[in-house]
């Protein structure tokens, strides 16, 4: 008797085994396919884009961090790459302090044109500095100065400023209210360049167009986040307070048909 239960609580343990085993050997297949499936997914993803940089996975190589160098005035700061991280699935442009202000930017290798592009941003909510998402050329870049901004003024981040220069006439300011504050969750905000129109995007709401004397120059992405000196009138006075860090999930560029 006693052979006959040692004998069949073996046989019991060999049959949980194997399947275990089955039961493994499927969860693998299943976690295989899983992946399979993600992968192709961020695939198609990424190719409803012509340009995308996902921050969760790091470093884009579509894009440069600006480094050593400063544009003056209404700046009071300089870039460095060592303002810009790449942690904890975002990107994150830090103002801070050594013997200067240091601050982050971040900018595409390539130029362009008319075209959707989009940001997933959280600003920071401070006094006298500003986080944004825009394009730019300019003299630098042999070019007549260009631009479109989506602009956070630290000192009240219920509202988004937008703007443009064309050949460096300026003067396009629009303050528009968000109905929330955007310094405490992430939210999306982009525009669409025509030719004929700019219009501005919150959440994937158009939210206000300007359609006069626009930019016409492809231009380079950019992102960066800066304290200002001199220009309290517009950002406020700022109140030495660092590190301040933006985040950045992701940006991206759909080219006009």
């Amino acid at each position: 008797m006693k052979k006959y239960i040692i004998g069949l609580v073996c046989f019991v343990m060999t049959m949980s085994m194997a399947a275990c085993g089955d039961s493994s050997s499927e969860g693998k297949s299943s976690a295989k396919a899983a992946d399979a499936s993600s992968a192709a997914a961020a695939a198609e993803e990424e190719s409803k884009y012509d340009m995308l940089a996902d921050f969760e996975k790091g470093a884009s190589d579509k894009f440069i961090a600006s480094d050593g160098w400063s544009n003056g005035s209404p700046f009071d700061c300089s870039w460095h790459t060592e303002n810009i991280a790449f942690e904890d699935g975002l990107m994150k442009l830090t103002i801070d302090k050594t013997y200067e202000y240091t601050a982050g930017e971040y900018r595409s290798n390539d130029f362009y044109g008319y075209g959707l592009y989009e940001v997933c941003m959280k600003p920071i909510k401070n006094t006298g500095v500003v986080s944004s998402f825009f394009t730019y050329t300019g003299p630098s870049d042999g070019n007549p100065w260009d631009e479109i901004d989506i602009e956070f003024l630290g000192k009240d981040t219920t509202q988004v400023q937008f703007n443009y220069y064309t050949n460096g006439q300026g003067g396009h300011e629009y303050l528009y209210d968000l109905g929330f504050d955007a310094s405490e969750e992430f939210h999306e905000y982009g525009f669409e360049w025509k030719e004929d129109s700019i219009t501005w995007y919150v959440d994937g709401e158009a939210v206000y167009t300007a359609n006069e004397n626009l930019p016409v120059t492809p231009s380079k992405i950019m992102m960066n986040a800066w304290n200002g000196k001199g220009v309290d009138g517009w950002i406020g006075k700022f109140d030495e307070t660092v590190p301040l860090t933006a985040e950045y999930k992701w940006a991206r560029f759909t080219k006009a048909e």
